[in-house]
């Protein structure tokens, strides 16, 4: 039976989404249809595509909800190709800006809305410049695995680093490496997550601080996705990992460039740990109806 989607286009510094709500959890796309929503030729076109569903209407959700009763919805996000993703940091940022223009929740200047993700649950802000959203505690992860990409010479290390999904990030020397590495090939890993992971190449601006701020440009290939203009969650890896390298004395302010804007990242003490959260914009483009078979 045919599904007409009732749809919004929306993004955050050009990672963009196709997002349509379903409070009941009445609609589960399959995989084909996912591709079919996200071809950017043939469908709508998107990085991904989020469902608003509320918690206790899913699965999953029931976890999210054990973690924090106040989370009445759940981001359920996937891929272009897809697959499922634990988190992302730019769709959760859009998906609370959409939650709020549909009217199914209310976030005031200064106020928190508690969203569940597979990663676990997260709290979005909204503040003067957009919104931000509190990540959680992250940590280093999978060791360092060898980076090949297209157009690099030699293979680079790169630092596994999760923040509710995986990554691992490649220091390079230049701009110009930067933005000679073909990233619609799918970057190698020796060894291979066995999940996968999201793959961030990055240069650090000269001077590396300015008012103590951390300044990086970055490019992603992101798992299920390809390359994207930006990665929310990539931009927080690539900001962790350069504090990481820097050592003592690197700040806990980062400033990061993505092809599609500007993306802030902070760390900050917690009472569980250190946080790290991610802000920036949430633009929803247009509506609009498709007709899936």
């Amino acid at each position: 039976m045919g599904i007409d989607l009732n749809f919004t286009k929306g993004q955050g510094t050009g990672n963009d989404f196709v997002l349509f709500a379903d409070p009941d959890g009445l609609i589960d796309l399959t995989p084909e249809q996912i591709r079919a929503v996200c071809a950017r030729q043939f469908g709508i076109g998107g990085d991904g595509i989020i469902r608003a569903v509320r918690s206790r209407s899913l699965a999953v959700g029931a976890a999210a909800l054990a973690e924090d009763d106040q989370a009445e919805w759940f981001m359920d996000y996937w891929n272009a190709d897809g697959t499922v993703s634990e988190m992302c940091g730019n769709g959760i940022r859009v998906y609370a800006r959409y939650l709020v223009e549909q009217g199914l929740a209310e976030l005031a200047p200064g106020d928190t809305l508690a969203i569940g993700t597979r990663g676990g649950v997260r709290d979005v802000q909204r503040n003067q410049t957009g919104y931000q959203v509190d990540l959680g505690r992250w940590r280093l992860d999978g060791g360092e695995p060898l980076v090949r990409a297209r157009n690099l010479a030699v293979a680079r290390p790169g630092l596994g680093i999760n923040v509710g999904n995986p990554h691992v990030v490649v220091a390079l020397a230049d701009d110009d490496e930067l933005d000679s590495a073909d990233l619609n090939y799918i970057p190698q890993l020796d060894p291979e997550p066995a999940a996968g992971a999201n793959v961030e190449f990055v240069v650090p601006h000269d001077p590396l601080v300015v008012d103590g701020v951390g300044r990086i440009r970055m490019r992603v290939h992101e798992r299920g996705s390809g390359e994207t203009l930006s990665c929310g969650t990539g931009a927080v890896a690539a900001a962790l990992a350069t504090r990481h390298w820097a050592g003592a004395g690197a700040p806990n302010q980062w400033r990061v460039e993505v092809p599609g804007g500007v993306l802030g990242v902070r760390m900050f003490p917690a009472e569980d740990g250190e946080h790290v959260s991610l802000s920036g914009p949430a633009v929803l483009v247009f509506d609009g109806v498709f007709s899936l078979g």
